[in-house]
Formats: structure tokens, C-alpha cells, sequence
């Protein structure tokens, strides 16, 4: 067993290109029980770590300290969404989108970054699966105005006249007819 210092532990977190040294520095971090994610986005940062790497110390993270899953998952998307991207087309970056969207579901952020990731031009992400994720999202947030000009974008890009009029109705106030009384083309 190690005892590794709070600055060691840092340390290796930063600059590390060993994974069994990043590995024993998280598992001590946890031992310690730091809950600090300012510590913790050094580690997600380290250029060495894989995808599967870094969502290996995200999920173990989350797990052991539920109060840091919303912000764990939330930059971990971001960091996928920044520097996996090209390689991925936003796939790990929208799931864990979804996966903070799960412990907050009130909260519109995910949702909104989610639909940033997407490029029309390739159709990446899909578009379906973002309106899927963006129109749970609008059932789920407090307030979800911005979700519905989100939603109202995506089915321009898509072509669907009949959603995006259907949202821009939900914008401006009006509920019209169910969301359920239109075909998804």
C-alpha cells in the first residue's frame, strides 16, 4: 500500500506517462478519499491515458463519490468532445453527455452541449439520436426554452418541417397538437 502526499498524488496525475503509476496514484487518491475535482481533472487531462483509460478512472470515480458523477461526466464529455473527436465522431462525447444528464436530469447544460457537438455537414452525431436525447431533455428541465431552439435547429437540419414548426410552437407559448400527432421522417 502506498501513501502517496495530496502533491505526489498530483503530480503523477499531471505528468505521469505510466498508467500503473497513474493507476496507483487514483487508487490511493480514492483510499485518501479526495474529493476535490480539481485534482481529478489533472488526471482526466494526462495526455497518456486512453479513451477506454480515462472512462475506466470517470466511472470508478463517479461510483466512489456519487456527489462528483454530474461533474466527472460532464468533463470527461468535454475533453472527448475536444480531443477525441476526429477519432470517435462524438460518440463517447454524447454518452457521457447522457450519463450527466442521468444524475442531473433538470439540468439543461448537458443537453444544450450535446447538441453543439453536432456537425451537419457529416452528421455527427446522429441527428435522430440528439433529438431523441434533446426532446427527453425538454421533458425533463425546468425551463426548456433554449432546449426547444436546440430542437428547432436540428429539425431544420433534418428536414422535418413539421417538428420544427411543432417546436417553435412549444417556443412561443402555443402547445398545438401532440408531439406524438407527428411523423418522425
Amino acid at each position: 500500500m502506498s501513501n502517496l502526499s495530496l502533491e505526489e498524488i498530483r503530480k503523477r496525475f499531471e505528468l505521469s506517462k505510466e498508467f500503473n503509476e497513474i493507476f496507483d496514484a487514483f487508487e490511493e487518491a480514492i483510499r485518501l478519499r479526495i474529493d476535490d475535482m480539481e485534482v481529478y481533472k489533472l488526471l482526466f487531462w494526462n495526455p497518456t491515458l486512453t479513451p477506454d483509460e480515462l472512462g475506466l478512472f470517470g466511472e470508478k470515480l463517479a461510483k466512489e463519490f456519487p456527489e462528483l458523477a454530474y461533474d466527472t461526466f460532464m468533463w470527461l464529455a468535454d475533453i472527448f468532445e475536444v480531443t477525441y473527436s476526429v477519432y470517435d465522431n462524438h460518440v463517447r462525447s454524447l454518452e457521457y453527455f447522457q450519463k450527466a444528464a442521468a444524475v442531473r436530469e433538470d439540468e439543461a447544460t448537458p443537453y444544450l452541449a450535446a447538441a453543439n457537438c453536432y456537425e451537419p455537414d457529416l452528421n455527427i452525431p446522429p441527428v435522430n439520436v440528439l433529438l431523441e436525447f434533446l426532446k427527453k431533455g425538454a421533458n425533463s428541465v425546468r425551463s426548456p426554452r433554449l432546449i426547444y431552439e436546440r430542437l428547432i435547429e436540428l429539425y431544420e437540419y433534418a428536414g422535418n418541417d413539421e417538428m420544427t414548426e411543432f417546436y417553435r410552437r412549444k417556443l412561443h407559448g402555443g402547445s398545438g397538437a401532440s408531439a406524438q400527432n407527428f411523423s418522425e421522417q
